[in-house]
């Protein structure tokens, strides 16, 4: 085990925010264990930021396997001092014209996961004084989006639980963030999954490039608060709830 080394674990860390939380970590951290689906992207990233001590760890999030091969990487090359679950992805449907093993897989991915990787690293964060959970969900969350029911769901729990669980941890050094961005560039859009999404139909100014969320996020660790929402405009459309109107955008 690094007891000594500053180490983060960052999911979903083959593109998009998990890269990016690899990339900034890496001026905090020592030791970053990357998780994702694709292992070439993985060691491509590593060979990206060097100086770091980078363990790629290929895992489906989704499945009972993944989750332990990821959770016993937690406990050999940890403890760690940041988690960042942030794997995911998203379907563009209603619910009853969406594969139900899709939405079951977000479920799992988005809820389950985090779930049981918070509850492996809280015991070692105590044992190591304090540590950084960062649970990314989304705008979503807290606004009501036609065709994307689960998506917003699995959301919803994961600010809910951030709340519930920063509470617990109350006293023991350990941060709790729920970062919630909204319209971010990344390949999360050009999934078949999202196949019928038209990008085009989405204001400009919604858009925010993953640096200056995760920058957003990482900043934020050092205020007294729980959820995170990156971006003028984006806080703007949770207080008054004006997402609603952007439904029809396929």
């Amino acid at each position: 085990m690094t007891d000594s080394k500053k180490t983060a674990l960052v999911t979903g860390a083959s593109a998009g925010l998990g890269a990016e939380f690899c990339r900034q970590l890496a001026a905090h951290c020592e030791v970053i264990i990357a998780v994702a689906r694709r292992k070439e992207r993985l060691l491509a990233l590593a060979a990206e930021i060097p100086g770091v001590e980078l363990h790629a760890i290929e895992a489906d999030l989704s499945t009972v396997e993944g989750v332990t091969r990821t959770t016993e990487a937690l406990r050999q090359q940890g403890p760690v001092d940041y988690l960042i679950n942030n794997a995911g992805f998203g379907t563009f449907g209603t619910l009853v014209d969406t594969p139900l093993a899709s939405q079951q897989r977000m479920i799992r991915l988005h809820i389950d996961a985090t779930v049981e990787l918070s509850r492996a690293a809280i015991p070692f964060m105590k044992e190591r004084g304090g540590g950084v959970i960062i649970n990314v969900a989304s705008v979503g969350g807290f606004l009501a989006m036609r065709d994307t029911a689960v998506y917003g769901g699995t959301k919803a729990f994961l600010v809910s639980f951030s709340n519930s669980l920063q509470q617990e941890v109350v006293g023991q050094n350990i941060r709790v963030q729920c970062l919630c961005p909204g319209f971010t560039r990344t390949e999360l859009q050009d999934t078949p999954e999202f196949e019928g999404f038209d990008k085009s139909r989405v204001p400009e100014e919604l858009w925010m490039e993953s640096e200056e969320v995760v920058t957003a996020s990482l900043a934020a660790l050092s205020q007294d608060t729980v959820v995170v929402v990156p971006g003028d405009m984006n806080r703007e459309l949770v207080k008054s709830g004006l997402m609603g109107q952007l439904e029809g955008l396929g």
